[in-house]
């Protein structure tokens, strides 16, 4: 691993570039020579690939732009250079699973394969989406715990406010927030009998270093054993406080995650294009944060979800070329156009983690109404994707690929205006968390439609 003192060197002495500068000139371009030296195309007929030489290929185009183009830092306006034998020996000697949890509940994270049979990593929940109250969090969290037995990780939602106060960064309301996030999490874990259970991204309302720093206190603070993500910038970049981050947990540590959000139609181009970055993200999270697990979720820059065709492909392509050529877990996450309880987020879900786990990733879930609104939640969709992903181990690509191609049509044409759904308080039991007979009777008739594609559920 190189030590986060040299990464910080070189964000503060290298190449000195305008941020449009190095979008427009530097980065932009070199991912559109990539993507046409190595013959990378997307095919509207095959949503996942079984092309190895393929997948081979987006990893040699994102191997060669991390190596021409760097990381760039936007605080201090200088690129992170890292020469090939350096990246290369950093991809052999980087960490290959990570340790978490607690007692019964403690798993490896451990990387996967295309076609593979073994099981994804189940990370379940909100995703980090905002709840308005923290008796919504409560009843939230405890009911992922003990709705979804096969997760192995709970992903927590965020706070908006405090004592009714709206939580601002960088103020005292987000460290008391970001404290509260992590009691109240692991009170909930323990109410559902899984108090074992990872807290795997981190602090959700911790929004600066000093916010998440304050929420690893030894006494109520997250563990060692739990996961610790750090944000990679749009694209390829970073900036000084996300180093902070990884100089303070490097030093005690901890698992930590590279996580990414490359946006499709932006400065990577199209579906090939974002592909390419996206496996570069992969391999940045490597070399700057020291990540042993990565996380990638690509937004389309026009409907902010993830679930379109060329999204399903690319992220499809993605997971192949990580898990293919590196040894780092690689996990994927989507953000669903439609909101809870409705048919269409449950399809969407289908699509894109059938689509992933037959190219060799685990999942976290979450982000459903774009992860955009906050109160948009409910236990039924993450377990649904819970049960969907580990349903899909062991289906090949060339299946998955007929699967996905059938569930696909029955949404796509409501991506541009999807249904927003129901908040937590117009489908669940306030008291008790418990879904309503309409989230059930959506969640039934899904599930038969998948079954009848195909997919065969453990329960």
């Amino acid at each position: 691993m190189i030590p986060i003192i040299e990464i910080a060197k070189r964000a503060l002495d290298g190449k000195p570039l305008i941020e449009k500068e190095y979008d427009m000139r530097v980065f932009s371009p070199r991912v559109r020579e990539l993507v046409k030296e190595y013959g990378i195309s997307y095919d509207p007929e095959v949503l996942v690939p079984s092309d190895d030489g393929l997948a081979d290929a987006v990893f040699k185009a994102a191997f060669d732009l991390i190596c021409d183009v760097g990381v760039y830092c936007k605080d201090t306006e200088r690129i992170i250079a890292f020469e090939e034998k350096e990246v290369r020996n950093e991809l052999k000697t980087s960490y290959d699973h990570a340790v978490l949890g607690e007692g019964m509940e403690q798993r490896a994270l451990l990387p996967r394969k295309p076609d593979s049979k073994e099981k994804p990593w189940i990370f379940a929940g909100a995703g980090g989406v905002t709840v308005s109250d923290e008796s919504i969090f409560m009843r939230l969290v405890e009911n992922y715990a003990k709705r979804i037995p096969i997760a192995n990780a709970i992903t927590t939602p965020c706070l908006l406010s405090v004592d009714g106060a709206t939580i601002r960064a960088r103020s005292p309301l987000e460290i008391e927030g970001s404290i509260r996030t992590v009691v109240l999490g692991r009170e909930a874990l323990r109410r559902a009998g899984r108090p074992g259970l990872p807290i795997m991204n981190a602090i959700g309302t911790a929004e600066s270093a000093i916010a998440l720093a304050s929420g690893l206190h030894p006494d109520f603070g997250l563990r060692k054993t739990d996961g610790y993500m750090i944000a990679e910038l749009a694209e390829l970049k970073t900036d000084l406080d996300l180093l902070n981050r990884a100089a303070l947990l490097q030093s005690l540590n901890v698992p930590i995650a590279g996580i990414y959000g490359p946006i499709y139609g932006g400065f990577a181009g199209g579906a090939e294009g974002t592909a390419v970055t996206s496996a570069a993200f992969h391999i940045q999270g490597i070399l700057t944060y020291g990540a042993s697990w990565t996380l990638c979720f690509p937004i389309h820059i026009k409907y902010t979800s993830s679930s379109s065709p060329e999204l399903i492909w690319l992220a499809s392509l993605y997971a192949q070329a990580v898990s293919r050529n590196t040894k780092v877990p690689a996990l994927y996450y989507n953000y669903t156009a439609a909101g809870p309880c409705t048919e269409m987020v449950l399809q969407e879900f289908a699509s894109e983690f059938i689509a992933a786990i037959s190219s060799g990733a685990s999942i976290e879930t979450g982000g459903v109404a774009k992860g955009k609104y906050f109160d948009y939640l409910s236990p039924i969709e993450p377990m649904f994707a819970a049960e969907v992903a580990y349903a899909s181990a062991g289906v090949k690509r060339a299946d998955a690929n007929e699967i996905v191609k059938q569930i696909v049509p029955k949404f796509i044409d409501k991506v541009p205006d999807p249904p927003r759904g129901k908040r937590f308080q117009d489908s669940c039991d306030p008291v008790t968390g418990e879904p309503s007979k309409e989230c059930f009777e959506i969640y039934d008739k899904v599930k038969k439609e998948v079954t009848d594609l195909g997919i065969e559920f453990l329960y």
